[in-house]
């Protein structure tokens, strides 16, 4: 399980400079503009952060499983 772990871990961390970076090709995909017209930039930015944390815990449980 430490390999879905780690790839949980990277999934969080790309999820996060995603959300820092904000590159335009991702950042203005159609899920991220319906995710902006409903929460706002700032809400879709707090969204990021909170699946990646989300993840981040979930790859540090299956690490420490």
């Amino acid at each position: 399980m430490s390999i879905w772990g780690i790839l949980a871990i990277v999934y969080a961390a790309a999820v996060v400079v995603i959300a820092v970076v904000k590159p335009e090709k991702i950042w203005n995909m159609k899920k991220i503009e319906l995710f902006k017209k409903v929460l706002g930039d700032r809400g879709t930015e707090i969204f990021f952060y909170v699946w990646a944390l989300i993840f981040l815990v979930l790859g540090v449980w299956l690490i420490a499983r």
